[in-house]
């Protein structure tokens, strides 16, 4: 067992409850590769467990652990004050939302089939998120732009937990950025409803009341996603670990690595592999039990 691995914090969580079984098949998975679990603290049964675990690495140790078990969330990371966070940045579609704007608007283009296969890739990693960004914009030309509102109020779903997570993170002092490659006519109205304190995104161009077909440079990208990130951070004076990122999409990856802790929601493979953490199981308060926040804490919201 090496020495040279700080000890670590390993969340596990559900908000189904965690199974009786569930802390003992972890921490028999933790020893297996060669880890030392010292202790079992239930800080919000049935639902969320920490185990302080030496001898491995954070990686390792969430690998272990998703190897040998399912059905909850893994969260491994270095034991230390910074473990609550002081600035959230979160991606907006399939993340805070349950959808994808664009794919949506472009429905009422009727072409909604044709553009949710280019953002698939896209948030795959296999295409320019530009250029695709740019050909998908330019299929909405001559829509009315009404149908954002519409679009917004007839599609959009907050994710569960979203408005829980960001207005018990503001109520412990953190500030939360909401920031999307998608574009500000939504952002705007998605970012006041759920509680963040900014909100970064993509114009679109509309003129004579509908879309030109065309989005305002420069784009924000993955490039502006991390940069966004570190400029919060160093504007609040925060240490890496102080920060927290969540996305489900490559171009959330830079941000996501450049968080103290990453965060990778119901995400595609590239992302989740990326990040030091995947929830697939849970909702977004999965990032309050990383927190070591139990539920009496919590700031309850419905989304």
């Amino acid at each position: 067992m090496s020495a040279a691995h700080p000890s670590l914090i390993v969340t596990l969580s559900s908000p189904h409850g965690l199974s009786q079984a569930a802390p003992a098949a972890a921490s028999e998975a933790l020893r297996a590769a060669g880890g030392l679990v010292s202790a079992e603290v239930a800080f919000d049964p049935p639902y969320a467990i920490d185990l302080v675990v030496r001898g491995l690495s954070a990686p390792a140790a969430r690998a272990a652990i998703e190897l040998e078990t399912e059905g909850f969330d893994i969260v491994a990371q270095p034991a230390g004050p910074a473990r609550l966070k002081r600035l959230l940045v979160a991606d907006m579609d399939s993340t805070m939302i349950g959808q994808e704007c664009i794919d949506e608007l472009a429905d009422y283009a009727g072409r909604k089939a044709e553009i949710a296969a280019i953002t698939e890739r896209a948030m795959q990693g296999e295409l320019d998120f530009a250029q695709a960004l740019e050909e998908r914009v330019a299929a909405l030309a001559g829509l009315d732009a009404d149908a954002i509102r519409q679009c917004l109020e007839e599609r959009i779903s907050l994710t569960p937990g979203a408005r829980t997570l960001i207005g018990t993170m503001r109520a412990k002092g953190a500030r939360t950025i909401l920031i999307s490659g998608g574009f500000t006519a939504f952002t705007e109205t998605i970012a006041s409803r759920i509680g963040f304190d900014r909100q970064v995104a993509n114009r679109l161009d509309i003129a004579d009341g509908r879309l030109t077909g065309t989005v305002a440079h420069p784009i924000v990208d993955s490039g502006v996603k991390r940069a966004t990130l570190l400029a919060e951070r160093d504007t609040l004076g925060l240490p890496p670990e102080a920060t927290l990122a969540v996305g489900d999409g490559a171009n959330d990856i830079p941000m996501i690595e450049a968080a103290g802790l990453g965060i990778a929601y119901h995400a595609k493979p590239r992302a989740a592999e990326a990040a030091d953490a995947a929830v697939r199981h849970g909702n977004l308060t999965a990032l309050l039990w990383a927190q070591g926040l139990p539920r009496s804490e919590w700031l309850q919201a419905e989304d």
